[in-house]
């Protein structure tokens, strides 16, 4: 497999990839928050600190909702530099990014594991993100032959 497109992913799109492959910590860290914020609440109720207990009440509704809100932010202005003119080359042995400012190559044996949705595949290194491939820069056939490289190599179990 030697395949090289050249493509200028959006802010958005970089957005959505990093959303989706980050979703699993941001879900467990949310449901974290919001649950100490109405353990909080309940016993801020229970002493009888009723100003209090409705404040903590009011944060774990606002909290996810703040939260999102600053993730986007940071990751736009974090993230900016991706949205630029890129080529990218899939080999068998890894894959290249390159701009005019960068090149970054990485083999397919650092990531601990790749997910595939309808828009990306994701690439995780330690369960982080660290990478992803837009679908939309390829054609049919050549997603077709990504997803069947990266279903050969997926070990058994892996999702």
């Amino acid at each position: 497999m030697d395949i090289t497109v050249r493509y200028e992913p959006t802010s958005d799109e970089v957005l959505r990839a990093f959303s989706q492959g980050l979703r699993r910590q941001l879900v467990t860290m949310y449901a974290v928050l919001v649950g100490v914020l109405l353990a909080g609440a309940a016993v801020l109720f229970a002493t009888g600190d009723t100003s209090m207990g409705v404040a903590l009440l009011t944060a774990s509704v606002l909290a996810p909702l703040a939260g999102h809100w600053w993730f986007r932010r940071r990751a736009r202005q974090q993230l900016a530099f991706l949205c630029v003119p890129t080529t990218v080359r899939v080999t068998g042995d890894g894959y290249e990014c390159r701009t005019d400012r960068s090149t970054m190559t990485m083999r397919w044996s650092m990531f601990s594991g790749v997910t595939a949705t309808p828009e990306f595949w994701l690439l995780f290194v330690n369960r982080q993100p660290a990478a992803f491939l837009p679908r939309a820069a390829f054609d049919g056939a050549q997603q077709t032959e990504i997803d069947a490289f990266l279903a050969a190599r997926r070990p058994a179990g892996a999702r």
